[in-house]
């Protein structure tokens, strides 16, 4: 029906490989391949950006990665159906797969074989999923573990969507303020009093603000009063760098796409959304809206060079098959009734061994981390399983990996996790040979 294009990297040297954890990896669109995070975190090698993580000058080249995962698990790197080399057989409709549970089957039925044809049903076991892949990862563990009876002892949540908790319209906005905050911050749009307080600070004011007066004055609608209604205008002006004019225009509600064309208009700039740091420029600077992601362009072109390379030259891959960093997985069905955030939490309730590992990233305009905190928070609100629940945060954005403090510091926030989620019995290295 289909084939699957995968990259494993196993260790060689291992006698039992029951004690040697393995990770499946996969990023999100949907409809991107795995080449983000293979190229850019956990993989042997990694692009070069500078140490901020911003794109070079052309040409792109590889370098190691000394803060691959590799020392601690095996990994391998799943491109779905559409991505990567992954083709559906001649005469098979190539939309087959490309729905939420249509794909989390497909996957689940890679990682089934996978597992049996390697002998790595013994083995403890990790899900790792970027953006979309989130989605995917949430209900893939849960999906393995029901239909196939595989367990899994920890899920990674790189820059993690909603997972179908439903937050509503005015929580929305007020979960979007600590994102402009931080972009402000970084920017240097805001008050000199809160550009002199570290990040965190700002954000711990932003965040109190957020869920207490801003979102009791948002769901008061018209009822809000008009002295209030200033009040709540400035301080949202305070801490997002905006003018209150245009927060009181927005009627107190800032778009995010708006957000990030408004921020630095009297620049000339607009910001990214999958990274606010990046900034771009637009032909129309009166528009509603940028006219593109400054900072998905400034990761298009370096990983799509050097994964092309890489595949050729160092794995001898011989094909003149385009690989797909982005696939053709539109339109992407929404199967009514399916809902991942539950099907992980039910996972974790019937497997209360299984741990869940979320990587936020400030500057994500796209997945922000207060949002993800926001859905963890939901997913069961009794507490019963907040404690397998884990966050690291990082000062860069949706691929945080790319800042170099930032990839070290994810290094060694999966290698303690990895730790955690196996049998103490079973330790597992966490310095690279």
């Amino acid at each position: 029906v289909a084939s699957i294009f995968y990259i494993a990297y196993t260790r060689d040297d291992v006698a039992d490989r029951s004690r040697r954890p393995i990770f499946f990896s996969f990023n999100g669109g949907p409809g991107t391949a795995s080449v983000w995070m293979h190229m850019g975190f956990t993989g042997p090698r990694r692009v070069l950006y500078d140490d901020e993580g911003f794109m070079p000058q052309p040409p792109f080249r590889l370098v190691e990665n000394e803060y691959t995962i590799l020392d601690v698990a095996d990994i391998v790197y799943i491109d779905p159906v559409a991505t990567g080399y992954s083709r559906m057989a001649a005469g098979e409709d190539p939309h087959r797969f490309h729905g939420v549970m249509d794909d989390i089957r497909s996957v689940g039925e890679f990682i089934r074989l996978y597992t049996t044809r390697n002998q790595r049903w013994e083995s403890p076991k990790f899900l790792i999923g970027e953006s979309y892949g989130t989605t995917r990862a949430a209900g893939l563990v849960g999906h393995l573990q029901q239909q196939h009876q595989m367990y899994f002892n920890g899920v990674v949540l790189v820059s993690m969507t909603s997972l179908d908790v439903q937050a509503g319209a005015d929580v929305g906005y007020a979960l979007s303020i600590p994102h402009y905050a931080a972009t402000a911050w970084y920017h240097k749009a805001l008050a000199p009093e809160l550009e002199r307080r570290p990040l965190r600070e700002v954000l711990d004011e932003a965040e109190r603000f957020a869920m207490g007066p801003y979102l009791d004055a948002l769901v008061q609608g018209d009822r809000l009063g008009d002295a209030e209604r200033q009040t709540v205008a400035a301080q949202v002006a305070r801490l997002t760098g905006l003018s209150p004019g245009y927060v009181l225009r927005s009627n107190l509600r800032i778009d995010r796409g708006r957000f990030r064309k408004e921020l630095l208009r009297e620049r000339g700039l607009t910001v990214g959304r999958l990274d606010s740091r990046y900034t771009g420029r637009d032909r129309d600077a009166a528009g509603e809206t940028n006219e593109y992601d400054p900072a998905m362009e400034a990761w298009n072109g370096p990983f799509a060079a050097v994964v092309n390379q890489y595949l050729r030259d160092a794995l001898k891959v011989e094909t003149d098959l385009k690989y797909n960093i982005w696939g053709d997985v539109r339109p992407w069905r929404r199967d009514e009734g399916v809902n991942v955030g539950e099907m992980l939490r039910r996972a974790m309730t019937q497997n209360p061994y299984l741990r869940v590992l979320v990587l936020a990233g400030y500057y994500d305009g796209a997945t922000d981390y207060f949002g993800a905190q926001y859905a963890i928070a939901h997913l069961d609100p009794s507490g019963a399983l907040k404690n397998r629940f884990e966050f690291a945060f990082y000062e860069s954005g949706h691929m945080m990996y790319v800042r170099k403090a930032d990839l070290a510091k994810a290094k060694q926030d999966l290698a303690r996790f990895v730790a955690a989620s196996v049998p103490r019995s079973e330790p597992v290295k966490t310095t690279q040979e």
